[in-house]
């Protein structure tokens, strides 16, 4: 099957030259190009391709304007081209939340350092986005995996010690999509219907997610009460330019505290630590008390923040008295860590198929039997609420 795209983009340079390496793969169909947003809109009525790539800062209409109009109309899963920089990062969790699903950078450079690897991240991603609409084919099974060599893997961070290079599942994406795009395709694991007891008490929750982390976070962030009785720590895919930003912009929205997490932050109830992009956060524990160790993104691991050394690090630290949440995102990042965590005795949740952008690392830890509730997206908040003490 044939992706159809439409790009849009104020630079003719950019539209040739992303056309030329989309066409290269015979797997993609470039069916239109607008040089401004304005043209885009009426481009992706007519033509309803099966993707759109968007500039944010163009002519007559930007790229954030666009991506709200085509929502509204027809919603189409939308690939936006931004920078790297902090106003880039602002400007693009503007279109995540205006529906875009997920992004990358405009400076190829910034992508890969050779012709080839730029091909196929591109390549790649427009197809990864395509899986995530309606209608699309079904993402292609998942490769074999290794046995889990997580514990080894978190140990090896920490005292520097080499692993082994992970086998690659899916790529890591980064964002969200308006209401109405859907999922892999993929069986949902059987709901699990549980007698929910009493509120437990965790010494801390983790959260986990990729695709559509940004603006689910949000959703279940903002639900919680500036009283949260217990610390979290969320780890989402994401760059390093990034990830100020989004903290920044969560502590605005949400009553308990958020920001990017340090090394040597002391956990504490009401408050969210954010990895830091581009590199990997561990909890420790000191005398009982939760802190944040962080520790440089090693080029061996797919993942920086990886959500598999985040949650095996709460297993080690807290045996038995941590949750962990799986949200929306693509491939297996978080089965590993949620395995540690269940078999030391902790609780894992993960969002349902329905409300989850791409349903890849939930479905992973759901069909490896680790999940004691599938939930919604609107229901994890109000759960946190009810079930942690």
């Amino acid at each position: 099957m044939t992706v159809s795209v439409l790009v849009v983009d104020d630079s003719g340079f950019f539209r040739k030259r992303l056309t030329e390496i989309l066409t290269s793969s015979g797997q993609i169909k470039v069916v239109g190009a607008a040089a401004n947003g304005r043209e885009g809109v009426e481009l992706a009525e007519r033509l309803r391709p099966d993707v759109i790539t968007m500039d944010y800062e163009m002519p007559v209409m930007d790229g954030i304007s666009a991506v709200r109009e085509i929502m509204r109309k027809h919603p189409v899963p939308v690939l936006m081209f931004s920078s790297l920089t902090y106003e880039g990062a602002r400007v693009t969790l503007d279109a995540l939340e205006a529906g875009a699903v997920d992004f990358l950078p405009k400076n190829f450079e910034e992508i890969a350092r050779d012709n080839s690897q730029l091909q196929k991240i591109l390549i790649d991603r427009v197809l990864d986005v395509a899986r995530s609409r309606p209608g699309a084919r079904p993402a292609a099974p998942a490769r074999p995996e290794p046995p889990s060599n997580i514990a080894r893997t978190t140990e090896g961070i920490a005292s520097g010690r080499p692993r082994p290079e992970p086998t690659p599942h899916q790529r890591p994406g980064l964002q969200d999509r308006a209401p109405g795009v859907g999922s892999t395709g993929e069986a949902e694991a059987p709901r699990r219907h549980l007698r929910r007891g009493p509120a437990k008490h965790y010494a801390v929750v983790g959260i986990g997610t990729s695709t559509g982390g940004p603006v689910a976070l949000q959703r279940v962030l903002t639900a919680l009460p500036a009283s949260f009785p217990a610390p979290l720590v969320l780890v989402q895919h994401m760059p390093a330019s990034f990830t100020p930003a989004f903290a920044e912009r969560l502590n605005k929205l949400c009553r308990i505290e958020v920001r990017q997490a340090e090394d040597g932050d002391v956990l504490r109830p009401g408050l969210a630590l954010l990895a830091p992009g581009g590199k990997q956060m561990m909890i420790e524990n000191r005398g009982g008390q939760a802190r944040v160790r962080i520790l440089p993104g090693d080029e061996r691991l797919n993942y920086k923040p990886c959500v598999d050394v985040t949650f095996g690090s709460l297993a080690r630290s807290f045996p038995g008295k941590t949750l962990g949440v799986i949200l929306t995102g693509m491939g297996s990042d978080g089965k590993d860590g949620c395995r540690m965590m269940k078999q030391s005795g902790s609780d894992i949740w993960s969002q349902d198929e329905k409300s989850s952008v791409i349903y890849g690392m939930p479905m992973a830890v759901a069909k490896a039997g680790l999940t004691d509730e599938v939930l919604s997206l609107d229901e994890i908040g109000p759960r946190l609420v009810e079930g942690v003490s």
